[in-house]
């Protein structure tokens, strides 16, 4: 029996996780695999018994994972985000959240046929989005405007929000069985909002209090961060049901959004955990129904889940965005974007049980809708957000901008170069000087330390789709490589070379805390800076068949230090030290000319005939 159960459980992670890279191979949203490998784990082919295997932990795990997941989610929420939106969040939430309720209760009395009771629950449990859906997409498409924060906000708060509106169904349902009426109801929900926002900011403030002070050790801050939150998510739970989950958001937004101390490193280990939590928690919860559930689900079920998408998200979000700061093209956006995700799923188990046992016996079909809606949403979202935010303008397929971090006077040379090709640029740097230079210089340009959370919440990351470090400081180059992974990716975090191992001393910084290293072994920011001189100049070539790369090295020798080149195609290629293939015919070469010049210029040459040019 232990051998069964260590079976399953391993099992369960070995899945999910499998699920995961799956979706990371075919670029398809995670909870579709997820879905499916619980469905053929659990009803399709037996193997797999949550219930049996968890027994009465059944519900309290799933409910500590949940609030994990909504805690790591408020971490990642910024007030400033919101700065021109907050009117709209809040309708979108409130009046939104009200529309999403009602057209979906009425969709499940009329369509599904079930009793109000049952309908108004299934239609405030579908209110809820899913954080663990959108964010992934939204990292991957980096939307234009404002739309990218109000769906991150939206996705988190709401859910939290449609918990405590399942319960006040559940809690108006159970009462009238009594005869206690809403007036209950109405009384538990202002305790859960009350109970929740207190005991949130509680436990944010003794976790801000005792880092501050030092009171407790960095190899503690994790462990003693997540025994904190469930402390206050099992307490506020204890003093008012289903108060919790609103308790670790509060929790969490405020942590996110303090200055008095850092918890970068407290949200990186969130993340971790809530990708294993989620994998495994939807593997669980879809390995729970029955083949019989899903036989059961017929057209009457596909066409509740279509009235939810095409009428039902539509019209909350016209109504709550009327008259808003949102172009149309962000309105329409947010009208075709509202996948369902693991806090529907999961609080559908809990109240469905409750339901049945308080005499409504229909509610144990809400778990097999709520999986049919997860599904076919995050399939229909998940496809079109792509298309649909390039369509509307609102993503550049493939951004081939750059992002400096250092704007030095041949850095800024370089970026003019680049800028007058077509691509976007960035520059950020702490000398104001450099700044007022390159901002004189038509560059956009940001003054501030790239290390710092509201200089990268800043940058207009329209076009970009590289960044490279080029300060004098190699550590925060280094740095910067470690901030600014999450949005581009470490395949295009380049920074400038320095040396890696020092005689009688290990490796300085290690590959996975650095980018690649730009352009040549030897070209250090001062060997770059020494050679451009005062006034650097940028040279670009297109070589052509009779004037190759060896042709433009042979001719240029050593006074020139090639750094990119931009292929035929529009894509720009960053040269490292590890390149092995050289530019090739087409492609327009981007150079640094050794020694001085009056003013930073560029000089664009083109080779047309077998005639090799020489340097101006």
């Amino acid at each position: 029996m232990a051998h069964e159960t260590l079976f399953q459980l391993t099992g369960i992670l070995a899945l999910g996780i499998l699920a995961q890279w799956t979706s990371w191979r075919v670029r398809l949203p995670s909870i579709l695999f997820l879905l499916t490998a619980g469905i053929l784990a659990g009803p399709v082919t037996g193997w797999l018994h949550p219930d049996e295997l968890f027994g009465d932990l059944m519900f309290p795990l799933v409910s500590l994972s949940v609030a994990v997941i909504l805690y790591e989610g408020g971490l990642n929420l910024r007030l400033r985000e919101l700065k021109s939106v907050g009117v709209t969040f809040v309708l979108l939430t409130t009046v939104g959240a009200a529309i999403s309720w009602a057209i979906g209760a009425a969709a499940a009395h009329f369509i599904l046929r079930y009793s109000w009771p049952v309908a108004a629950l299934l239609g405030a449990i579908l209110v809820v989005t899913g954080p663990t859906v959108i964010g992934p997409i939204l990292r991957h498409l980096r939307l234009r405007g404002k739309v990218n924060g109000l769906l991150k906000w939206e996705g988190i708060i709401i859910d939290p929000l449609g918990a405590m509106l399942a319960l006040l169904v559940f809690t108006t349902a159970q009462a009238e069985t009594h005869g206690d009426g809403l007036g209950v109801a109405l009384k538990e929900l202002g305790l859960t909002l009350l109970i929740g926002m207190v005991a949130g900011s509680a436990a944010a403030a003794i976790l801000i209090l005792a880092l501050s002070r030092y009171w407790i050790p960095d190899s503690l801050h994790n462990p003693v961060s997540l025994t904190l939150m469930f402390v206050a998510f099992t307490a506020s739970n204890l003093i008012q049901k289903d108060s919790g989950l609103l308790t670790v958001t509060v929790m969490g937004i405020i942590l996110a959004n303090q200055k008095w101390v850092s918890i970068r490193h407290v949200i990186e280990f969130k993340e971790t955990l809530t990708v294993l939590l989620i994998s495994c928690l939807f593997i669980i919860l879809a390995a729970r129904l029955n083949l019989s559930d899903l036989r059961g689900l017929g057209l009457r079920s596909v066409l509740f889940v279509l009235i939810l998408l095409f009428v039902g998200r539509p019209l909350s979000v016209l109504i709550s965005t009327w008259r808003s700061p949102l172009t149309w093209q962000e309105r329409a956006f947010l009208c075709c974007m509202a996948p369902r995700g693991i806090v529907a799923a999961a609080i559908s188990s809990v109240f469905s049980a409750s339901m049945v046992e308080a005499g409504y016996l229909q509610a144990v079909e809400i778990v097999p809708v709520t999986f049919l809606v997860v599904f076919m949403t995050v399939l229909i979202y998940g496809l079109a957000a792509e298309p649909l935010a390039r369509w509307l303008g609102l993503i550049q397929a493939n951004p081939q901008g750059v992002l400096f971090i250092g704007a030095d006077a041949w850095v800024q040379a370089l970026a003019r170069a680049i800028q007058e090709e077509g691509f976007p640029v960035f520059l950020i740097d702490t000398d104001w000087q450099n700044i007022r230079r390159s901002r004189m210089a038509g560059l956009p340009s940001l003054h501030g330390s790239a290390l710092a959370e509201e200089t990268r919440e800043d940058v207009n990351y329209t076009g970009l789709g590289r960044m490279l470090a080029v300060t004098s400081n190699n550590e925060v180059n280094s740095l910067a490589c470690l901030r600014y992974a999450e949005d581009f990716g470490r395949q295009s975090l380049y920074q400038l070379p320095f040396s890696t191992e020092q005689e009688g001393r290990h490796e300085a910084v290690p590959p996975e805390h650095r980018g690649r290293f730009l352009f040549g072994p030897d070209l250090t920011f001062h060997a770059l800076a020494a050679w451009a001189g005062d006034n650097p100049q940028i040279k670009k070539t297109k070589l052509t068949d009779a004037f190759d790369y060896k042709s433009f090295l042979r001719t240029h020798q050593d006074a020139v230090v090639p750094l990119l080149c931009v292929r035929p195609d529009g894509s720009l290629l960053v040269r490292t030290i590890t390149d092995s293939s050289p530019p090739s015919a087409g492609d327009l070469v981007f150079s640094l000319v050794r020694g001085k010049a009056k003013v930073p210029s560029i000089v664009l040459e083109t080779a047309v005939s077998s005639v090799p040019p020489s340097l101006p």
